[in-house]
């Protein structure tokens, strides 16, 4: 089985899309995977900490001082000052997960959370492919 999962941004951060994701790919087989891919350079995926606030904050606010905006060194930014540090972001980051799934649902654990990380500082429509490979 294979979906695909249209997610919009209102520009940098991280956005819980465990619900969306489950939406789409409802009756699970029992045992499989879960395979998602982002078609995009400047956005990307993560399993992060769904609990506490600051968590994904502190994630946020470590990534902008590791690839800040302005720097003179930046070529590549035709389409503004976000325009190479997204790509940085997107490249130490993942563009792709895989999740277990067990007994017929994504084998998160009790703190994970399904993360798009959008990099750019403007509004964006995503687009995730789920593919379900059962076992």
């Amino acid at each position: 089985m294979q979906t695909t999962l249209e997610i919009q941004t209102q520009g940098k951060g991280l956005y819980p899309i465990t619900r969306p994701v489950l939406d789409s790919v409802r009756n699970l087989p029992q045992a499989g995977l879960l395979n998602l891919f982002i078609c995009h350079t400047s956005a990307s995926l993560l399993i992060q900490e769904n609990a506490d606030p600051t968590a994904k904050e502190d994630l946020e606010q470590f990534f902008d001082l590791l690839a800040p905006e302005h720097q003179s060194w930046h070529r590549h930014t035709l389409e503004g000052p976000d325009d190479t540090t997204s790509h940085l972001k997107s490249a130490l980051t993942q563009t792709s997960l895989n999740i277990p799934i067990r007994q017929g649902t994504l084998a998160l654990g009790t703190w994970q959370g399904i993360y798009l990380f959008e990099h750019r500082n403007s509004d964006h429509s995503r687009t995730v492919i789920l593919t379900v490979l059962p076992t």
